[in-house]
């Protein structure tokens, strides 16, 4: 059974929502080894139809290392009840109910699958059981306004920290194991 993570970029505020608001590369020069920690697992990625649709758009011609090598050939799969079809490279259309079509996804062979930066996603995966990880780039800053990770959770969700990472520039790379 393949594991289901999300990698997701947090401030100290829990804001999860819109990171270009925070998370300015200039003051974080040890960001790309921490994203590369973060990817280096990963052969299929979750994407909600809002970040789908900017993703499409800026990917495919953005010079940004290493994401764009990553994201671009990476299998990817397009939550959306409002789509018909997708025609980014690799990039298919999750169809059905959420739960049992992850559930089946994560039942096919491969590496790690991982959802990207899509709020409602995240928490709708996280709320049904079917995340097995979480993947932060914890910012040492204060976003101030913004959806939060764990704003929708209902009652304690436990986690056991697997693997820290803290850089010369204050960036913390933390994965939790979400208990069952």
């Amino acid at each position: 059974m393949r594991k289901l993570a999300c990698f997701l970029f947090m401030s100290v505020d829990g804001v999860i929502e819109s990171p270009d608001q925070f998370v300015h590369e200039s003051l974080y020069k040890d960001l790309t080894a921490v994203i590369e920690m973060a990817i280096e697992d990963q052969d299929g990625v979750l994407l909600g139809r809002k970040l789908y649709e900017e993703w499409s758009e800026y990917w495919p011609s953005s010079p940004i290392e290493p994401f764009n090598g990553f994201i671009n050939p990476v299998r990817k799969y397009v939550v959306s009840r409002t789509l018909k079809e997708v025609g980014w490279t690799n990039a298919t259309l999750l169809e059905g109910d959420l739960a049992t079509a992850v559930k089946a996804l994560k039942n096919t062979t491969g590496g790690t699958l991982c959802v990207h930066g899509s709020v409602e996603l995240a928490q709708s995966l996280l709320a049904l059981g079917l995340i097995d990880e979480l993947r932060l780039i914890h910012f040492p800053a204060l976003a101030g306004r913004g959806r939060r990770l764990f704003e929708a959770v209902d009652g304690p969700v436990h986690l056991d920290l697997r693997h820290s990472h803290a850089t010369a520039g204050g960036l913390q790379y933390l994965v939790y194991g979400v208990r069952a």
